[in-house]
């Protein structure tokens, strides 16, 4: 097995691994959150909803990375994620709608919750959300990266529980609860409304966050043979790969064609070397007799 599959094999385990974790005590927190009465514990649990829907598509989605462009998708599977993120994104702002809708009335006359079994499925909380983030961190790819990135925000939320009860234990402060829970579905609102953003730009091709299209036609045109661009666009498809096309135009158009190439291959290394850009499509312009001259791809 190559290295590059068994990079694949071995973060396709740990986020399976993860994602089976973070279900399991999903599931329990439902019921510890009607058992103790706490709306932070419910507000986390379906954070929590969210986290798993994230790791099992990360999951699925990391299994299927690898397969090959077909007829159809002939840039691949990737895009795919996109609707991943917008059915979690739509589940955690109803999920979250609901916290708040059961938060304002315990804030105007609290209820008692059971500050001690806040305490242990808090302690609960941050010992499994602790075990998926080490299951992750042994892994190398971006995808574990930014998963494990999410996990370890659950678990300074259950940190959070766990002093909200403890402080409830030694003083009458039930308000602590909705107050908690508030703050819990916010933060999951402003994530929804950053990663939601996010995926509208990829959908409408928006270039990426990270890279200029102006930094790029600066790059092409440091070389001296290239004059000016035209119908240049930079997109992206799933936030990760990148994806570039120009036509460029050259000072000396008499030029063969093995000597095009060898202009357009120069750019490519460029190009690769400067910016994370992992399709790119070239075309020189022959605007004498409007003609084009052969033309070379990277994916």
């Amino acid at each position: 097995m190559s290295n590059h599959n068994q990079h694949n094999h071995s973060a396709t385990n740990n986020i399976s691994t993860a994602f089976f974790l973070n279900l399991l005590f999903t599931i329990i927190e439902f019921f510890g959150a009607f058992y103790t009465n706490s709306l932070a514990i419910m507000s986390d649990a379906i954070h929590d909803l969210g986290d798993s829907l994230s790791l099992g598509m990360s999951w699925y989605f990391q299994k299927i990375s690898t397969k090959k462009a077909t007829k159809i998708y002939s840039y691949g599977f990737k895009r795919f994620s996109l609707l991943g993120a917008i059915i979690n994104s739509i589940i955690l702002l109803i999920g979250s709608f609901f916290v708040i809708y059961k938060a304002i009335p315990r804030i105007i006359n609290p209820e008692e919750s059971d500050a001690k079994g806040m305490m242990w499925f808090a302690i609960l909380g941050i010992i499994i959300n602790g075990a998926a983030v080490l299951k992750l961190t042994q892994g190398k790819s971006l995808n574990e990266r930014v998963v494990t990135l999410h996990l370890l925000e659950d678990v300074l939320g259950w940190v959070a529980v766990l002093i909200a009860s403890i402080v409830m234990q030694f003083w009458d402060i039930p308000i602590l609860d909705p107050l908690l829970s508030l703050a819990i579905a916010f933060f999951i609102l402003f994530n929804i409304y950053k990663n939601g953003k996010e995926s509208i730009r990829i959908i409408l091709q928006g270039a990426p966050i990270k890279i200029s299209l102006d930094d790029i036609r600066d790059a092409i045109l440091k070389n001296k043979n290239i004059k000016s661009l035209q119908d240049s666009h930079l997109w992206t498809m799933d936030g990760e790969q990148n994806v570039f096309t120009a036509h460029l135009i050259l000072v000396d158009t008499s030029i063969t064609s093995k000597e095009s190439l060898k202009i357009k291959q120069d750019i490519k290394a460029v190009l690769l070397n400067k910016f994370q850009l992992e399709h790119i499509t070239l075309e020189i312009v022959n605007l004498e007799d409007s003609e084009y001259i052969d033309c070379v791809s990277s994916s």
